[in-house]
């Protein structure tokens, strides 16, 4: 009978935990090795963003969805703060919306890589000129991803329980940062 050895067939004390020490060291390189490099980054959403929903082409199963709407903006400043691992992106100044049941401020937690706003409110369904907006429960849940120019992107979700609105609105939206203007030169 044969047997196979591999490295030196006797290994004193001190050699053993030479070996020992030389796995655990190997072992602890390869897990740094395939760690995430942003792992120990802090997410942050910070300074002033103008957020886009782009209307126009919204889907989805509610009437709400096939109605005819322009994309729109605003702008919006956000500060981010961590505690206990968690981080929330809130907004901390922009306009106040025209829907007073939307939760207010917007707080954005990171998820996955993601800013995500989960909230319930109420959908005030538009039926048209004279025709009075029906009120109707709604969950929504908008989430924008970091991109690596800067630029957040995402997409809005909407379900509308009853009403003449019933069903979902899908809707893309993105962020941009606003860049302050340059001081002007005043050269009289």
């Amino acid at each position: 009978m044969r047997r196979l050895v591999i490295g030196p067939a006797r290994v004193g004390a001190t050699g053993f935990v030479s070996v020992v020490i030389s796995i655990v060291a190997l072992a602890a390189g390869l897990l740094v090795a395939v760690a995430p490099a942003d792992a120990a980054a802090t997410p942050s959403w910070d300074g002033v963003y103008s957020l886009k929903r782009f209307a126009a082409s919204k889907t989805g199963t509610s009437l709400a969805a096939r109605q005819a709407e322009p994309d729109f903006s605003d702008d919006y400043t956000f500060r981010t703060s961590c505690d206990g691992g968690t981080c929330v992106a809130t907004v901390i100044d922009g306009p106040k919306p025209a829907n007073p049941t939307l939760p207010q401020p917007p707080r954005y937690t990171w998820e996955a890589g993601s800013w995500v706003h989960r909230y319930d409110w109420e959908w005030d369904c538009w039926q048209g000129a004279g025709v009075p907006k029906v009120w109707r429960p709604a969950t929504s849940i908008a989430t924008y991803t970091p991109q690596g120019d800067g630029t957040l992107k995402g997409v809005w979700r909407t379900t509308i329980d009853g009403g003449p609105c019933d069903g979902t609105v899908v809707m893309n939206v993105a962020a941009y940062p606003v860049t302050p203007p340059a001081p002007a030169w005043n050269l009289s």
